[in-house]
């Protein structure tokens, strides 16, 4: 038998008249800027429609592995027992080809203080090497990312109810009950009636200020309980600081309302066994004792779970007319690093990007 050697592949002639190639660009450290919950604010201020837009993108690229977005960890304190600082990291791909890490607390003393219950900060790290290039005021962007989560669910899931929802009501009426206020209003809904609930009268009062500035002619009802404020309203948001389930009767929902979870610890398990539930991510929603985790805990099992708000979109899920539908949102990392990403890119493109000059002190390797 006999065998032949393999001949060498020779490499292509060269075109002489061919461009060169573009020599790569070269990797630099980008600088590190402070971006303030003022220009946050400023720079976010009536893009609520545009904003929803771009989480909508951010939930398709996750959804299509896009995304890194580990467990968020949660730091709690044994002298602190109702607070809790809250790590989110997560990397996105996309236009926007950013990575990252939401820092953001929840202290619920702070209210009686008559300062807001959450603060934090978004890290935003460069895609090519990995050094931070930006530090967000972020409380700002988390409720805005929060409210546009929302306000496209409401959008998403109420596509084919036999009547759309024209009473809504809020139970807990914080930052993140305006913000998402502000995005519903923003993106078309309207309503006749509007419902309020809390358990701070004085909480209660001044939101039900802040619906009349803006609904002059839209009643406007404060309800002593929170069964008269789920059984009055079509649409109904938590956006409380519960910590554990504290509405606990199916029966108050027999109207099949669509409800926006925001909160994520309101609602007793067997009010979600009742319903159909449509959740973000299951994996990062089932996790931290949330009403959806300890569904779990109490069957054994993710039956419970119809499927998530992008298998709605997409055609996968169809959403039953006879239950309640509860929209449980974790609330992705992700989503803060596409905000935030946004906010960034317009501070620099209008020329307000404030630079901290020297901020790394040593970028050569040998000093």
């Amino acid at each position: 038998m006999s065998t032949s050697r393999p001949t060498a592949t020779q490499p292509p002639m060269a075109d002489p008249d061919a461009s060169p190639a573009p020599a790569p660009a070269p990797i630099t450290v980008p600088p590190f800027a402070v971006i303030s919950g003022a220009q946050v604010q400023e720079t976010l201020q009536g893009q609520e429609q545009q904003i929803m837009e771009l989480i909508e993108a951010t939930y398709d690229l996750h959804a299509a592995g896009e995304s890194v977005n580990p467990p968020s960890y949660f730091l709690r304190f044994p002298d602190r027992p109702t607070a809790r600082i809250i790590a989110l990291p997560a990397s996105i791909g996309g236009p926007a080809r950013v990575d990252g890490l939401k820092w953001i607390s929840s202290f619920p003393d702070n209210v009686q203080a008559g300062i807001p219950r959450a603060s934090a900060v978004l890290i935003l790290n460069d895609h090519d090497t990995g050094y931070p290039f930006a530090c967000l005021e972020s409380s700002i962007i988390s409720a805005t990312r929060t409210a546009a989560m929302a306000a496209s669910a409401a959008h998403r899931l109420s596509r084919g109810r036999r009547t759309a929802p024209t009473r809504v009501g809020f139970f807990g009426t914080g930052l993140i009950a305006r913000y998402i206020h502000t995005f519903l209003a923003a993106t078309g809904w309207s309503f006749d009636e509007i419902g309020v609930h809390d358990i701070s009268a004085d909480s209660a009062a001044g939101f039900q200020g802040y619906l009349q500035a803006t609904h002059a002619t839209t009643r406007i009802t404060v309800h002593d309980s929170p069964e008269e404020l789920i059984r009055s309203s079509d649409l109904i948001v938590f956006a409380t600081v519960a910590d554990r389930p504290h509405v606990t009767d199916p029966a108050w929902f027999d109207h099949n309302p669509l409800v926006l979870h925001v909160s994520l610890r309101d609602l007793a398990p067997e009010i979600l066994l009742a319903s159909t539930n449509i959740v973000d991510d299951v994996e990062h929603c089932l996790k931290a004792d949330t009403s959806p985790h300890l569904a779990e805990q109490l069957t054994g099992n993710r039956d419970f779970l119809a499927g998530t708000l992008h298998d709605v979109t997409s055609g996968r899920v169809a959403l039953p007319q006879d239950r309640p539908v509860v929209f449980s949102p974790f609330g992705l990392g992700v989503l803060d690093l596409a905000v935030g990403k946004h906010v960034y890119e317009e501070a620099a493109r209008t020329g307000r990007l404030h630079v901290v000059d020297g901020f790394f002190h040593e970028l050569s390797r040998y000093g």
